[in-house]
């Protein structure tokens, strides 16, 4: 039976609960949160006898398998280099941590201490991306050279505006706090990593809106509860945070080290919310329609066609059960089963690094007048330490990320691919 930690124990911390239980193998003995209230919680639901507490360095002093981070993005590198210092196993939300150097920092303490590092990017355990995914291995397009994303935030005056997400100085930019998911699944869908970016972008709606909360002296974290009835227009929300200076839409165009193109579009006050991604290969493309609610599709058009003819295949996505899209229990049995044997993982450090890379370089380009920015590599040992016995370990549905420098090796030794 493994043993559990949460840090940050409200809020997304909630993942954990699909860790506990005589089923799962595994049980939360041991929370940490800054509300009393949500111990309280955490009590009712993990059992009167877990260990609860308000500062992380004492539950990482607790005998655990290994520890959930679910804390605000600003405080992952340090919790996350702890963690692992402490030789405990590490699940860590995404993103990795909120500028590259901080990624780095991660990854060192993981290759430094052999602990192992797992990193929430549960879009790839979407059934709508998998389908996708599949498709392309199947050569239903042929080879990937270009994707197209368009994100629509329907409510991230909601989400996004009205707490610390709001202030580069705890999340960079939504570019990169929210933009990571798509990124991620971009460089997954194209098979390579972001080499060079630009951006572009502005805060076009929400600057000019003076119904402010009152300013305080650190990062508001609980933002107010988000009424059924979303506020419409966007230019009339309330209570949004007292210091707001990210952009509330963003543009990212990215050349990936394979060659392929990739476009990021991102708006924070659009009237719905989903991801539609189209994918061009050089025979044909695909995209979907819905992110897993009912009715999500995947199109595909590899004939000739003239004007908005039909496509040739139609792929239904069945609607999945479980948060975030049916990503969060999948993600989770992964995780443990990781922590128990290692293998191979949808996930990958060096993928999560990317995305942060990626998304961090685009927001100073787009800060400075859309100059463009060359993505950071990574030591060539860490290629290798990340990504070792890919051959015996590949997963059957993608092929895998080359590292710039290393073409040969491409695995991971604590099983994950980088995908």
């Amino acid at each position: 039976m493994l043993n559990i930690g949460v840090i940050g124990s409200g809020g997304r911390g909630g993942l954990a609960r699909h860790a506990h239980g005589e089923d799962k193998g595994a049980r939360v003995v041991a929370c940490c949160d800054l509300s009393y209230g949500t111990l309280e919680k955490n009590r009712e639901f993990y059992g009167e006898d877990v260990f609860i507490t308000s500062h992380y360095q004492d539950l990482l002093e607790q005998p655990l398998d290994a520890v959930f981070i679910c804390t605000p993005d600003f405080l992952h590198e340090e919790m996350a280099v702890a963690t692992l210092e402490a030789g405990k196993a590490v699940y860590l939300e995404k993103p990795m941590a909120i500028t590259t150097a901080g990624c780095d920092r991660v990854l060192e303490a993981a290759y430094r201490t052999g602990s192992k590092l797992y990193v929430g990017h549960n879009m790839r355990h979407m059934p709508f991306v998998l389908k996708m995914r599949s498709l392309i291995e199947e050569g239903k397009i042929g080879e990937v050279k270009a994707v197209w994303c368009r994100h629509f935030v329907g409510h991230g005056g909601d989400y996004y505006f009205k707490d610390w997400h709001a202030e580069r100085r705890y999340s960079t930019g939504l570019l990169l706090q929210k933009g990571a998911h798509d990124i991620d699944i971009i460089h997954w869908l194209t098979g390579s990593y972001a080499s060079r970016v630009t951006g572009m972008g502005s805060l076009a709606v929400y600057g000019d809106n003076k119904n402010r909360i009152e300013a305080g002296t650190g990062p508001r974290t609980r933002g107010p509860i988000i009424d059924k009835e979303f506020y419409w227009p966007p230019s009339q929300q309330e209570d949004l945070n007292a210091h707001i200076d990210v952009e509330d839409i963003s543009h990212l165009t990215m050349q990936l080290q394979n060659g392929a193109f990739a476009t990021y579009q991102q708006c924070h006050f659009t009237p719905d919310y989903w991801r539609n991604y189209c994918v061009i290969g050089d025979e044909g493309r695909l995209e979907n329609f819905g992110n897993g609610e009912d009715g999500t599709c995947i199109k595909v058009w590899n004939t000739r066609k003239w004007g908005n003819d039909a496509p040739d295949e139609v792929h239904m996505v069945e609607r999945p059960k479980g948060g975030h899209g049916g990503a969060d229990p999948r993600i989770v049995a992964e995780f443990l089963r990781f922590v128990r044997e290692g293998g191979p993982t949808y996930t990958s450090p060096i993928a999560a690094r990317f995305s942060v890379a990626a998304g961090c370089a685009a927001t100073t380009s787009m800060r400075d007048g859309a100059m463009p920015q060359v993505v950071p590599d990574v030591p060539l040992e860490w290629w290798r330490y990340f990504n070792e016995d890919f051959q015996s370990r590949r997963l059957p549905v993608a092929n895998a990320v080359l590292g710039p420098r290393d073409t040969a090796t491409n695995s991971h030794s604590n099983g994950h691919l980088v995908r």
